[in-house]
C-alpha cells in the first residue's frame, strides 16, 4: 500500500513518517559497505524499512524513519531553536507619540489587503512557530517546550535536516576517512539520497472548495502556477517546505525584481526621450544631410569612398542610447545599486529575525567530514568552544591556494586569448563581407561582421562554460576549505570570476578598446603588419556595444531558461514514458515517483545566484550604453520566479532543506558589482559616447563658445569639426581631392599635417576630468546613501534585545514552576522565589 498522509509519505504500518530515502541497485555488488553502514544507522537510532521498486526491478529503496528519542537527542546535539512561549509584544513609550504615523501605515495596510498583488493568508496554514519565542532544544528542559504532538513539533524540514547530519556522519568501514553517504554516493554504494515530496503537487479536487492535499499542492496552486506570476510570494510557506537557504533566495530575487521596477521605467523614459527627440537632434541631422562627404575606405582593399550620409541610420539609433539623459541615467543606476543592496539588508534582518536565525550561525556551523577527515592528525583547541577540532596547517593552506589562483589566472588568460580570436576573425572577414557577392551583407558588411562576431562569441562563451564548473569544482576540492559555507563561497567566487570574465571581455574591448589605436589614413596601426585594426562606425563605437550587450544578454537569458526548465522537462517526460510502458495499472509510490524527477544540481543554488549576479551587471556596469538593460531583466525575471518555483516544485526532487543566515558570498560580489559600475559608467560616458567631445565643442568651439545667450543651436558644425581631412593621392590609388576620418588631426595643408590638434587634447582633459568629478560625486552620493539607510531598523534591534531578556526571564519562570510542581508531588514546602 502506498501510505500516504498530509505530511507525507508513510511506512508500511501506516504510522511512521519517511523523512529520507537511500536508492541503490541490487546488482551493485559494495552491499558490505551498505550492510555496514545500514548497521549503524540502526546503531544511532534510525529506523530503516527496504523496499524494491516497482517500474524497475533492479531499483531498492531505503525508507529511512527517524523515532522522537533520537531527534531530541540529536536536535539537542545541534542546539536546535524550538518554539517554547507564545511572544507577547510591548510598546514603548515612544508609540505614544507616532499616532498619527501609525494611523498612516494602518491605511496602507487596509489597501493592501484589497491588492491584487497579495496573497490571501486565509489560504496558507498558520504557521504558529514564527509567533513564539524559541530557545535551544533540551531534553532536560523539555517541559519548557510546546509539545502538542510529537509527531508535528519537529517540521519536516527539521527531521530531513537532523537525519543527513546523521548520514555524513556514519561510518560504512573501518577507517577515520570511510564515512557520510556522500562518499558512498560517489563510489556507486547508493545512486541517490534525498528528502520525500509529502504528495502529489496536483488534485482532481478543487483547492478552493477542498482545500490542500500538502503544502506541496498548496505551494504549486498558489506559488507555481503561472497564473500566479502577478502575486506576491508565500516566503513562510517555502521556507517550511525548502527550507531558509531557499526561502532567502527566493526573497532576494522577489526584492530585487520589484526594486527593477523603478529602473525600468526610468530606462524606457530615457529612451523615449531619444526616441522623440532623434529627428531634432543637431548631429543626426547633419549627417543624414552631409551628401557631399566622402569618408575614407574602412579597409584596405575591397572597400570603397563612403558617403557620410550613408550612415544616417545608424546615428539615430545611436542617438537612443547616446542623448542627454545617459548621464543622468547612469547617475540613477549607481545609487540604484546602493539603495537596492542596503535595503536588501533591512529586508535580510527582518527575515533572519522572523525565521529565528539570528543566533544561528555560531551554533550550528560544523566541519565538513573531508575537513576532518584530511586533518584528523592535527587538532588545536577551538576558542569559542573550547574543544579539540582538526586544523590545516598554515603553510599548507598557502600552497593550496596559490595553487588554486594559477588555475584561475589561466583560465581567465584562456578567456583573454579566445577573445583576441574573436578580434583577428573580425579583421579577417572584413574586407571578405566588404566584397560580398550579395548586395545587402556588401551594404552593410560592417554591421554584418558585428553580427558574426558576436554569435560566433556566443558559442565559444557557452563552450567554455561548460568547462569551468569542472575546473572551479576541483581547484575548490583541493583547497580543503573547513565548513559548508566557506566550500560554497570559494566555488562561488571561482564561478563568478571565469563567468564574469568570459561574458564580459568582448564587450570590455568594444568599449574601451575598439577603434582607439587604429592610426590614421596613409599610417594605419596592424596587427601583425597584416590585418589593419578595426574602426568603429562613422557615427561612433556605442553602436556595437549596444549590439554586443543586447545579442548576448538576449540569447544568454534564452539559454538559460531552456536548461532550468526544458531540459528536465524532457527528462521528466522521458521517465514517465519508459514507467507507463514498463508497468500497467500499478500505483506507484511517492518516492518512487520522485525517483524519477531530476536532481538539484550539485552546487545547489550558486547556479541560481550566478545567474542573476551577472544580470546585476548587465544591468549595471554598461547601463550608460544600454538603458534597456533594466526592462529586459525586470520581464526575465518575472518569468524566473515562477520557473525556478515550478522547477523545484515539480520538476526536482525535494532539496535538502538547508538552513542560512543571508545570500552568502553574493551580497559581497554584488557590493563589488556596484563599485565597478560606476567605474565602467564613467569610462564608456568619457570614452565611449560622443558626449564629452560634444560637450566641449558646444562652449569652446561651437557657435554658442562666445556668446552668452546662444541665438542658434551649439552644436551647428560638430559633425565637420569631428571629421579630419586626408588627402586621397597620398594612397596612391589614382583618386585626387580629400576624404574624411573620425579623429582631430591636422589636415594635409597645415604646418603639421596629421598631427592631433590642441581641441584633441583639450577634449582628453575634458574626459579625465569628467572620470574624477563623476566618480567622486557618485562615490560620495552612495557612501552617505549607505550611512543613511542602517541594517538593521532600529525598532527591531530593539525587540531583538527586548526578546533575549524576555527569553531568560521565561526560562527561569519555567524552570521555577517545573520544581515547584516537582516539591508538590513529593510534599515539600514550595518556594516562590529562587532560593
Amino acid at each position: 500500500m502506498n501510505y500516504i498522509a498530509s505530511s507525507g509519505p508513510l511506512f508500511k504500518d501506516g504510522k511512521k513518517r519517511i523523512d529520507y530515502i537511500l536508492v541503490y541497485r541490487k546488482t551493485n555488488i559494495q552491499y558490505d559497505k551498505r550492510n555496514t553502514f545500514e548497521k549503524n544507522l540502526r546503531a544511532e537510532g534510525l529506523m530503516l524499512e527496504k523496499e524494491p521498486a516497482i517500474a524497475s526491478p533492479d531499483i531498492m529503496f531505503i525508507k529511512i524513519h527517524i523515532p522522537w528519542d533520537t531527534l531530541c537527542k540529536y536536535a539537542e546535539r545541534l542546539n536546535i531553536r524550538m518554539p517554547f512561549r507564545k511572544k507577547c509584544y510591548y510598546t514603548d513609550g515612544r508609540s505614544k507619540s507616532m499616532g498619527r504615523m501609525q494611523t498612516y501605515f494602518r491605511r496602507i495596510k487596509n489597501w493592501m489587503a484589497q491588492n491584487p498583488m497579495v496573497l490571501d493568508k486565509s489560504a496558507f496554514p498558520d504557521l504558529e512557530e514564527s509567533d513564539c519565542y524559541t530557545g535551544p532544544f533540551s531534553r532536560a528542559r523539555i517541559h519548557h517546550f510546546i509539545i502538542n504532538n510529537k509527531d508535528t513539533f519537529f517540521s519536516n524540514a527539521t527531521r530531513s535536516r537532523i537525519v543527513y547530519h546523521m548520514l555524513e556522519r556514519t561510518k560504512y568501514e573501518n577507517g577515520i576517512s570511510k564515512v557520510g553517504i556522500r562518499k558512498l554516493i560517489n563510489n556507486g554504494s547508493y545512486i541517490a539520497a534525498f528528502p520525500p515530496h509529502e504528495g502529489a503537487y496536483k488534485s482532481s479536487q478543487p483547492i478552493k472548495t477542498h482545500g490542500p492535499q500538502n503544502n506541496r499542492h498548496l505551494l504549486y496552486e498558489r506559488w507555481a502556477r503561472w497564473g500566479m506570476w502577478y502575486k506576491h510570494q508565500p516566503l513562510d510557506l517555502i521556507r517550511l517546505y525548502f527550507g531558509e537557504k531557499i526561502g532567502l533566495y527566493f526573497a532576494w530575487l522577489g526584492w530585487y525584481t520589484g526594486m527593477l521596477i523603478p529602473a525600468a521605467i526610468v530606462g524606457l523614459c530615457v529612451f523615449f526621450y531619444g526616441l522623440f527627440t532623434m529627428n531634432n537632434s543637431q548631429v543626426s541631422q547633419e549627417i543624414c544631410k552631409a551628401t557631399e562627404v566622402f569618408m575614407c575606405p574602412l579597409c584596405d582593399k575591397n572597400c570603397s569612398l563612403q558617403r557620410l550620409n550613408d550612415s544616417c541610420i545608424y546615428a539615430k539609433v545611436t542617438y537612443l542610447f547616446d542623448n542627454g539623459g545617459t548621464v543622468f541615467f547612469a547617475i540613477f543606476m549607481a545609487i540604484w545599486a546602493t539603495v537596492f543592496l542596503e535595503f536588501w539588508k533591512r529586508r535580510r534582518s527582518i527575515l533572519t529575525y522572523t525565521w529565528d536565525l539570528i543566533e544561528w550561525e555560531e551554533e550550528e556551523e560544523t566541519l565538513r567530514p573531508q575537513f576532518e577527515a584530511k586533518y584528523y592528525k592535527m587538532e588545536i583547541v577551538n576558542p569559542i568552544t573550547g574543544k579539540p577540532e582538526p586544523h590545516q596547517p598554515s603553510s599548507d593552506k598557502v600552497t593550496r591556494l596559490l595553487v588554486s589562483v594559477s588555475g584561475i589566472f589561466f583560465m581567465i588568460s584562456l578567456v583573454i586569448t579566445a577573445v583576441f580570436g574573436v578580434v583577428v576573425y573580425r579583421l579577417v572577414v572584413m574586407e571578405q563581407f566588404a566584397s560580398f557577392k550579395w548586395n545587402f551583407i556588401k551594404q552593410y558588411w560592417q554591421f554584418a561582421t558585428s553580427a558574426a562576431a558576436v554569435c560566433i562569441n556566443f558559442i565559444i562563451i557557452m563552450l567554455l562554460n561548460l568547462a569551468y564548473e569542472k575546473i572551479a569544482y576541483l581547484l575548490t576540492n583541493l583547497e580543503y576549505p573547513r565548513t559548508e559555507s566557506e566550500w560554497e563561497n570559494s566555488f562561488a567566487l571561482k564561478m563568478f570570476l571565469f563567468q564574469f570574465v568570459n561574458l564580459n571581455s568582448s564587450i570590455f574591448y568594444i568599449a574601451f578598446f575598439l577603434g582607439r589605436f587604429v592610426g590614421h589614413p596613409g599610417k594605419y596601426n596592424k596587427l601583425f603588419d597584416r590585418w589593419r585594426l578595426g574602426e568603429c562606425h562613422p557615427s561612433g563605437c556605442l553602436i556595437d556595444l549596444c549590439l554586443q550587450m543586447g545579442v548576448i544578454m538576449f540569447l544568454k537569458q534564452i539559454w538559460n531558461n531552456f536548461m532550468e526548465l526544458g531540459y528536465p522537462l524532457i527528462q521528466n517526460w522521458w521517465s514517465r514514458h519508459k514507467i507507463k510502458r514498463g508497468i500497467h495499472d500499478a500505483s506507484i509510490p511517492q518516492w518512487e515517483n520522485d525517483w524519477n524527477l531530476q536532481p538539484m544540481n550539485l552546487h545547489g543554488l550558486m547556479d541560481e545566484y550566478l545567474e542573476m549576479v551577472l544580470q546585476f551587471g548587465f544591468t549595471t556596469i554598461f547601463v550608460a550604453a544600454f538603458p534597456l538593460a533594466p526592462l529586459l531583466a525586470l520581464l526575465n525575471n518575472i518569468i524566473e520566479i515562477r520557473l525556478d518555483a515550478y522547477k523545484f516544485v515539480t520538476q526536482w526532487r525535494r532539496p535538502l532543506p538547508a538552513r542560512a543566515t543571508d545570500i552568502g558570498i553574493w551580497l559581497g560580489i554584488l557590493e563589488g558589482i556596484g563599485i565597478l559600475a560606476v567605474i565602467t559608467n564613467a569610462f564608456v560616458i568619457a570614452i565611449t559616447s560622443d558626449y564629452i567631445p560634444r560637450f566641449v565643442y558646444e562652449y569652446k568651439y561651437g557657435p554658442c563658445a562666445n556668446h552668452v545667450e546662444p541665438s542658434e543651436n551649439c552644436l551647428k558644425g560638430y559633425v565637420n569639426n569631428s571629421l579630419s581631412f586626408f588627402d586621397l593621392s597620398e594612397l596612391g590609388m589614382g583618386k585626387s581631392g580629400y576624404c574624411r576620418y573620425r579623429d582631430y588631426r591636422g589636415p594635409p595643408w597645415s604646418s603639421k599635417p596629421y598631427e592631433f590638434t590642441l581641441q584633441y587634447w583639450h577634449i582628453l582633459a575634458a574626459r579625465l576630468a569628467f572620470i574624477i568629478v563623476f566618480e567622486h560625486l557618485v562615490f560620495g552620493i552612495k557612501s552617505f546613501i549607505a550611512y543613511l539607510i542602517p541594517d538593521v531598523p532600529k525598532g527591531l534591534h530593539d525587540r531583538i534585545r527586548r526578546e533575549k531578556y524576555l527569553v531568560q526571564e521565561m526560562m527561569y519562570e519555567a524552570e521555577l514552576e517545573h520544581l515547584q510542581q516537582q516539591r508538590r508531588k513529593s510534599g515539600q514546602p514550595v518556594h516562590h522565589e529562587w532560593p
